[in-house]
């Protein structure tokens, strides 16, 4: 039996219909429902939760939404209100919200706040573009309707079933959990160039560990810093900083400038490297912009195209990492593979160039302040080779033990 209750968030005064519709199914499944109004306009008597009660969690109180100055505002208000609202509430199974851009826009940040693993689905009709500014780094579901939503009929009926029942068998389900797992999580960054590198890390702290992997591509560093201030990681073992490069130079897998300021607001222990800083991501190679003509690239796919970084650069980068590493209160160990720091970047490969990387590790030997607890390690080898794994992993285990 499902403990606690699906909530089922929308716009009462004009979706109405498609909710209740949904709310039905769910609880026909034998899963309790409650039904939450969002509405800013007219007032609606037909949710268990009325809009005004949702709104009264605004920090300035419901009239801060329900007479707020335009539509705009009033549902940045309410998203406010809601998100406050859900997380004052201990009894949530799942949560499936309706609605177009601007109740997209609302329900999103509360699904967003919610934690990992609890059930998100939001029916949208934007979500056939680009969803990553309502998805963010959470786990919630989209699913786009093909037809507005904006009453039943034959297509409707059948999408708003499916969205139903997918959030009902989501909400039933057991988590596959690992019952008694004690070992302390770690998160750890891995790109295709550097997958032989959290292979082989994997296989030497998996017993210990639970090891945690994010996709060094924009949003995999996103996430895997929000994991890192949830507190639910004991370190994080980032050997995959490519993400740097493209934030830098323009790239597609930027994570954006804030790329490790976790470290300063946590202080949680951080083992890392310069894995795949030899390279900036674009998409085909007419994507890639003029001023980078004349560069040296790689042609991963029909989709991707890697630039290979130079030595000014590597230099920019370094100082920008050792930045960031320097502002953290937290243990700090930064290794630099001398052999190469990813798979194109070793003896006869594409972007081999020990002038470009003796730049990258010169500038951050330069400019990362060391001290008893900020330690920097050189290393005669490559990213992926196992003495790397080996060295890295004996940090890794070293820091559980202080």
């Amino acid at each position: 039996m499902t403990k606690g209750s699906v909530y089922v968030v929308g716009t009462f005064d004009t979706k109405a219909e498609e909710l209740s519709f949904v709310a039905r199914l769910i609880r026909e499944t034998g899963i309790a429902v409650t039904t939450v109004d969002v509405s800013t306009a007219k007032r609606s008597t037909e949710a268990d939760i009325a809009a005004q009660d949702v709104a009264s969690h605004h920090p300035q109180g419901a009239e801060r939404v329900l007479s707020a100055d335009g539509r705009g505002n009033a549902v940045m208000a309410m998203s406010e209100a809601l998100t406050r609202f859900i997380a004052s509430r201990s009894d949530i199974a799942g949560i499936i919200g309706l609605g177009g851009s601007g109740g997209t826009s609302l329900i999103a940040p509360a699904m967003r706040a919610l934690p990992l693993g609890v059930p998100k689905l939001m029916v949208s009709t934007v979500a056939s573009g680009d969803t990553s500014g309502y998805v963010g780094v959470s786990d919630m579901t989209m699913m786009f309707p093909v037809t507005d939503i904006a009453g039943l009929n034959t297509v409707s009926r059948r999408i708003l079933a499916n969205a139903a029942h997918a959030v009902a068998g989501m909400a039933a389900g057991d988590p596959a959990e690992t019952p008694g797992d004690t070992r302390p999580a770690l998160a750890m960054s891995m790109f295709g160039v550097t997958t032989t590198a959290v292979q082989q890390l994997r296989a030497r702290l998996d017993e210990a560990f639970d090891c945690i992997v994010f996709h060094a591509n924009g949003a995999g560093g996103r996430a895997l810093e929000a994991i890192g201030d949830s507190g639910m990681i004991s370190a994080i073992v980032d050997v995959t900083t490519t993400e740097i490069a493209d934030h830098l130079m323009g790239g597609i897998c930027s994570a954006g400038p804030e790329r490790f300021d976790v470290l300063a607001r946590t202080g949680i222990p951080w083992i890392g490297s310069c894995g795949a800083l030899d390279m900036v991501n674009f998409g085909p190679r007419e994507t890639v912009p003029d001023r980078y003509a004349d560069r040296q690239f790689f042609v991963h796919n029909a989709n991707i195209t890697l630039m290979r970084t130079t030595p000014d650069e590597n230099a920019e980068m370094a100082r920008w990492l050792a930045a960031k590493l320097n502002a953290s209160p937290g243990p700090v160990d930064l290794v630099l593979p001398l052999g190469g720091v990813s798979a194109l970047d070793a003896p006869g490969e594409a972007f081999w160039n020990p002038r470009a990387d003796a730049a990258l590790f010169e500038t951050l030997e330069a400019a990362f302040d060391r001290s008893e607890t900020h330690q920097l390690h050189r290393l005669d080898a490559h990213v992926n080779d196992a003495a790397f794994a080996d060295f890295v992993a004996g940090f890794v285990r070293d820091r559980r033990t202080r």
